[in-house]
């Protein structure tokens, strides 16, 4: 058995030591949030924070997540500075297709969570490994700026709802 806590959850899994974390989340929690891009850590739709840090589900073993918070996508919505993000990507109209963005918004969280306000050369290495073949890098980077910007009022999460797979 396998012990994990995924957005503050525990969880006990009877799943092999060397599955990968995503197939984890989507197969077995049913947390589909996280996209499976390449499979080889390249493309960072599979991100979700382990203890904090971005990282690829899809190289990672479930094993390496014991003992720690995993926190995926569905979990932003109740995460100020995901909550914020989230905001500033619908003001900035980020998305297109839609296929990269939970990663993105992944990455873009842990990053503003370490530095609250990054300068632009910042936000390109944060984000860096994550793709996103609409090439909406330049909204993503303005979203970034927004959140940074972003008064501490409360945002209306009522505008959020679960990602479907």
């Amino acid at each position: 058995m396998i012990s994990l806590t995924i957005n503050g959850q525990a969880t006990e899994l009877d799943v092999p030591a060397d599955m990968p974390l995503l197939w984890v989340l989507r197969d077995i929690v049913k947390k589909t949030g996280t996209r499976f891009g390449c499979g080889m850590s390249v493309c960072g739709a599979c991100t979700v924070h382990l203890d904090g840090a971005a990282i690829r589900s899809c190289v990672t073993p479930v094993s390496a997540a014991v003992g720690k918070n995993v926190t995926t996508i569905e979990a932003m919505a109740d995460d100020p500075v995901g909550q914020k993000v989230q905001r500033a990507w619908m003001d900035e109209a980020v998305a297109q297709c839609g296929y990269c963005q939970s990663g993105q918004v992944m990455s873009a969280v842990a990053l503003l969570k370490k530095k609250p306000n990054p300068n632009d050369q910042e936000i390109d290495d944060a984000m860096a490994g994550n793709l996103c073949r609409c090439g909406t890098y330049t909204r993503i980077r303005k979203a970034i700026h927004r959140a940074a910007d972003a008064s501490t009022a409360a945002v209306d999460t009522s505008l959020f709802t679960e990602v479907k797979a």
